[in-house]
């Protein structure tokens, strides 16, 4: 009987304020790490020039947002910028329970649920090297109006004073670095003994 049995997976929390590159991040570090599987969020706000309704998020109306709340699909939810953010419960379960690890990216709002309700959550928040950076990089986006970029600002001074309450901590000065950071953080968790479920009766130490 081979006697490594399966691992249950770990969910990988990833929250960053806007600008900071989460996304960018977490879209490198999929196709960088095998076996991991990204978990799709739902939300109510209109789709960006380029996202792919399934891929990005999935997008739905308020009233079906509502809706899927009120029947507690959601392992979390928020509302961020008068948008409604939420991850599924049931696919998020069934991944972790077939040994996946999850990726997910989210608000923090979002992380202190999922890590009251994921205590073995590995948690990393993600932060630019200045706001003065954070807030050229939204106006590259070029996605958001004057007025909707200096909210976003003082919502980033808000959540990153939230730094501490994570496991770890990237500051993104260069894409690579930072990727290979999340990459390392997420193969170094994979390796605890706490999370492998092995079961090694006949193993030999060599001298």
């Amino acid at each position: 009987m081979d006697p490594v049995t399966r691992r249950r997976g770990t969910l990988v929390v990833v929250s960053a304020p806007s600008g900071a590159g989460k996304t960018t991040l977490c879209t490198e570090v999929r196709a960088m790490v095998p076996g991991l599987a990204y978990s799709v969020s739902v939300t109510t706000r209109p789709p960006r020039p380029g996202e792919v309704d399934g891929k990005d998020f999935h997008f739905v109306s308020e009233a079906t947002f509502k809706a899927m709340r009120e029947r507690n699909e959601f392992a979390e939810w928020a509302v961020v910028h008068d948008n409604f953010y939420g991850t599924r419960a049931e696919p998020l379960e069934q991944a972790l329970a077939a040994g996946l690890d999850v990726l997910l990216d989210i608000d923090t709002q979002g992380a202190r649920q999922l890590r009251t309700r994921y205590l073995e959550a590995i948690s990393v928040f993600i932060v630019a090297p200045s706001l003065a950076l954070l807030e050229q990089r939204l106006k590259e986006r070029k996605s958001d109006a004057p007025q909707e970029i200096a909210r976003r600002i003082a919502r980033a001074r808000q959540e990153i004073a939230a730094w501490r309450e994570y496991d770890y901590l990237i500051i993104n000065r260069e894409l690579k670095e930072a990727v290979d950071q999340l990459a390392n953080i997420i193969q170094a968790e994979r390796c605890r003994t706490s999370r492998l479920g092995l079961r090694l009766p006949d193993l030999t130490l060599p001298e």
